[in-house]
């Protein structure tokens, strides 16, 4: 897979640390009709070890306050170190295979400061470290995680970082299109979090025509296993109606595939154009580049992460002096 130029403009795509607070802006290019319905959707601790096992000692309330603790949440600070999302984090925490000051912790509210000492699977977690900002036009046959056990590609195989990366939401194996990959977690968190309304757009190809009524059930918010969706735009190419348009901001599960399925079309084709402000106008199937400082700061405006300016420059002189 070939690497891709930077566009025209000052160079970024990775930098040092952050921070936050929630706004949010549509980003756009396409014209839609909207829908007119409207649809609302709306730690565990544990006993230190006994012989002869002698597992590892435990850290709980019993040890230490976690909610009184000053610092940041474990999860927040696993995050903001670029080890994983907040959601995986949690995962990471609950699965006991992270430790602070040597105990391991599998308390979700467990806070820690600048003196804690934290490790994740024997790894020390160390924000010496530069954030780094991928985009990645994801080709067909390809798994958005880090690793797979039955062996097939991932997108880390295509994305060559020297950074630990990991994929900010997910394109199913033969879903194409936008894709960004970082180690920024706090962004990576507001990015796929339903609260901050993150605009998708789609280019669906179906196996038949959308009928108009279709369109507008679509459009208006139909019901699903897991609750109805949100009203979004659809519209249907003028050239074939088996070509569709869709704009989504609930981030779901395979939703775009279980909207149409759900009434009563397969989905041949799915790419997705538009993420946040993110897409991949100019770039080849499988092609990669970092992300411009301009770029960087148009996401942290939609999801509210504002301020970041003197981060996003200390990483450019840095990413120019290697």
């Amino acid at each position: 897979m070939k690497r891709t130029k930077k566009p025209s403009g000052s160079g970024a795509g990775s930098r040092r640390s952050s921070s936050s607070s929630p706004k949010n802006r549509r980003s756009g290019g396409t014209a839609f009709g909207r829908g007119s319905k409207s649809s609302r959707l709306r730690g565990r601790g544990g006993k230190s070890g006994a012989r002869p096992a002698r597992p590892e000692p435990l850290l709980t309330k019993a040890t230490v306050d976690a909610r009184e603790k000053p610092g940041l949440r474990l999860n927040k600070y696993l995050a903001n170190a670029g080890i994983a999302s907040r959601r995986k984090a949690d995962e990471l925490i609950e699965s006991g295979v992270v430790k602070v000051n040597g105990k391991i912790v599998t308390e979700l509210g467990m806070r820690v400061g600048p003196g804690d000492s934290v490790t994740v699977k024997g790894d020390p977690v160390s924000f010496d470290k530069l954030l780094t900002y991928i985009l990645l036009n994801k080709p067909k046959d390809c798994i958005t995680t880090n690793s797979d056990e039955k062996g097939r590609t991932t997108v880390l195989d295509v994305v060559k970082s020297r950074e630990r990366i990991f994929p900010v939401g997910r394109l199913d194996r033969n879903s194409t299109g936008v894709l960004l990959l970082t180690n920024d977690g706090d962004l990576a968190y507001r990015l796929t979090h339903p609260k901050f309304q993150v605009t998708r757009v789609y280019k669906v190809r179906l196996d038949k025509g959308l009928q108009i009524d279709d369109l507008r059930a679509i459009a208006g918010g139909i019901e699903l296993d897991d609750g109805p969706t949100q009203p979004c735009d659809i519209a249907i190419d003028s050239g074939d109606r088996r070509d569709v348009v869709i704009s989504l901001t609930e981030g779901r599960n395979r939703e775009v595939r279980r909207i149409f399925e759900a009434r009563g079309y397969l989905v041949r084709k799915l790419d997705r154009k538009i993420y946040a402000t993110l897409s991949t106008r100019g770039m080849a199937r499988g092609d990669f580049r970092h992300l411009t400082r301009q770029e960087i700061r148009e996401l942290e405006q939609t999801v509210g992460l504002n301020g970041r300016d003197e981060l996003i420059q200390q990483h450019s002189r840095r990413r120019q002096s290697k």
